[in-house]
């Protein structure tokens, strides 16, 4: 399975592991060294192969395999979740894709502890599970706006990677992705939605006043991946502000985790010969 242009796997280039966030060029392509024609057809290659793997997850799904994976999405406004879920997801079958994108919790929601919505949404065996935000808005947005007091959100991170540790003991595969763009580039794809009538739907007048937070959601997304990048659920950082690497990135990573299940299609569970007879006297 050839991976031309990367000169180092994307988990390697891309592994979150003493990263520091003000550190990070966000219009790098880390591990990649071909430009955006290149990224754009090995794209287009690597879709076909996810596609394979997730159809065989899929099928062992359906054969009573209970394994799946779940892709976390974290990023603010703009960072490109939606077009991952868009143009890469959007390249496997949809009938093994289990999609949630968690917003401001309901009230019945806010009467639960934070991970019942989460432990809901969890993808069953043979699926591939998509989390566009998740749990970790509640070390994210929860401090940045001091929805709970510190002593509330503090011990969050330790309870996270508790729960992250079940799931993957329970057969679930975690591939966790932070996405980061420039403040200069989030102001330009905000502006091109309100250039755009058809991209007034995508547009939130408080995008604009959560940019004076930057900051203060650079530490929390800091803390985040200091605390909860584990060997079991790393955390891969994705510089964004190109989205055709992004795509590509997440793309490469899904493949790796996907090929690390090494699935095979499930056996027939009847006479194939016998079948085979049925049918031809048909």
């Amino acid at each position: 399975m050839a991976k031309k242009n990367w000169s180092v796997p994307a988990t390697e280039a891309l592994k979150a592991d003493g990263l520091k966030i003000a550190d990070l060029d966000t219009s790098g392509t880390p591990g990649f060294d071909g430009d955006k024609v290149a990224g754009q057809e090995l794209l287009a290659e690597r879709t076909v192969v996810l596609s394979g793997l997730q159809e065989k997850l899929y099928a062992n799904g359906r054969s009573g395999d209970l394994r799946n994976v779940l892709l976390v999405l974290q990023g603010m406004d703009t960072a490109g979740k939606g077009g991952i879920v868009r143009h890469v997801i959007g390249s496997v079958d949809p009938q093994g894709v289990d999609h949630h994108a968690f917003g401001v919790p309901t009230e019945e929601e806010q009467r639960h502890h934070y991970l019942w919505r989460i432990r809901n949404a969890l993808p069953r065996g043979g699926q591939l599970g998509v989390f566009d935000r998740s749990h970790y808005e509640d070390v994210l947005v929860v401090r940045v706006h001091n929805l709970v007091p510190q002593k509330e959100w503090e011990p969050r991170y330790d309870e996270i990677n508790t729960f992250e540790r079940e799931l993957v003991d329970e057969g679930t595969t975690l591939v966790k992705v932070a996405m980061f763009v420039s403040l200069d580039e989030q102001k330009k794809r905000l502006m091109q939605r309100l250039e755009r009538p058809d991209k007034y739907w995508k547009f939130n007048p408080s995008d604009i006043d959560e940019r004076g937070f930057w900051p203060a959601y650079q530490e929390a997304y800091q803390a985040m991946l200091d605390r909860t990048s584990t060997d079991y659920a790393p955390w891969h950082v994705i510089p964004a502000d190109r989205k055709w690497f992004s795509r590509l990135a997440v793309t490469e990573l899904l493949i790796e985790a996907l090929t690390g299940l090494d699935l095979d299609w499930p056996p027939a569970n009847f006479d194939v010969a016998e079948q085979m007879r049925r049918l031809a006297q048909a």
